[in-house]
């Protein structure tokens, strides 16, 4: 999956559990391992919004992009240089 859930570095910066920090954003534990493990298909504002606030960081901070190693790259850059028409 391209999108990177870095939740785990950001637990050892602030040295909070797991479980405390999903105490306090208001999630079970599960659901917690599930996105902190990047198997969540998608993650609410107002969790995201808890998160940063908990954390004390950026949403930039908890998740980011890279693309797919498999990914064929000029295909993609072919498509970002097209115009739609008018």
């Amino acid at each position: 999956m391209p999108i990177v859930v870095d939740i785990d570095v950001m637990l050892a910066k602030r040295k909070m559990p797991v479980g405390v920090l999903a105490d306090r954003v208001g999630i079970t534990p599960a659901n917690m391992a599930v996105l902190k493990n990047g198997r969540a298909k998608a993650i609410r504002f107002t969790t995201l919004e808890a998160l940063c606030e908990v954390l004390d960081c950026q949403p930039g901070d908890l998740l980011r992009w890279e693309p797919d190693a498999s990914e064929d790259r000029s295909s993609t850059e072919d498509s970002r240089d097209r115009t739609l028409p008018a």
